[in-house]
């Protein structure tokens, strides 16, 4: 087997779509932090892009590959590894499950405005622009309690670290972005209820992910 690091920051949301992946097959991995705000050279010389996360897979004979982008991760987790699939077998439902893997990749850049809004004005123009996207998300859903029903797949590895920052605001607050949205909200408890999904962060990602927020002068953290 190929020796799997996974290169990460602790409270970033594509670092953690990968983790839950990882957990979902059962697979062996090391964690390797790095702070984002000071990167280190070691890191840049095999970041292309700067960015977490980067898989590093060591293989019998050759030198270490470095993967990146989380998307392109956990595909070659899917392709690789061994245990239950989290893409349909279908090739135009996987095509539908990585566009909405992309969808989440948007929504997570809607909340990062949402969340890091230093005025009530930002605030609500991002609270709107989410909206739209959860009204159609809502749209899409069925009974659950994961994306595709009973199968929890990559679009599941996508949201979960989405909802998790929701989560993480509403211990301070009520968002109430969630509201009017049951099937979201019924989705967004059983992926918190998820053992891979619990296991995907420190045990201190709340605070850290909190205090930042408050670094930025977070404009949603004010009035609690």
């Amino acid at each position: 087997m190929n020796k799997l690091t996974l290169i990460s920051s602790p409270t970033c949301p594509y670092v953690q779509r990968a983790v839950i992946a990882l957990k979902e097959k059962h697979a062996d991995f090391d964690v390797v932090y790095v702070d984002l705000q000071n990167k280190p050279d070691w890191f840049l010389a095999i970041s292309p892009m700067g960015k977490v996360p980067l898989l590093r897979v060591e293989r019998d004979g050759g030198p270490p590959a470095i993967i990146f982008e989380s998307a392109v991760i956990l595909e070659y987790l899917e392709e690789t590894l061994p245990g239950e699939k989290l893409h349909p077998a279908d090739a135009l439902h996987r095509a539908q499950h990585r566009a909405w893997i992309e969808f989440c990749s948007n929504m997570l850049g809607e909340l990062s405005r949402f969340s890091r809004a230093t005025d009530p004005a930002g605030l609500q123009i991002a609270r709107a622009a989410l909206s739209v996207k959860f009204k159609r998300l809502e749209s899409e859903l069925a009974e659950g309690p994961y994306f595709s029903g009973t199968h929890f797949s990559l679009v599941d590895t996508a949201f979960a670290p989405f909802f998790r920052q929701i989560d993480a605001l509403e211990t301070v607050a009520p968002t109430a972005l969630l509201d009017g949205f049951p099937r979201i909200e019924h989705w967004r408890r059983a992926l918190a209820n998820r053992p891979s999904v619990k296991a995907a962060v420190p045990e201190d990602y709340v605070e850290r992910y909190l205090h930042r927020l408050r670094e930025l002068g977070a404009e949603v953290l004010k009035a609690a």
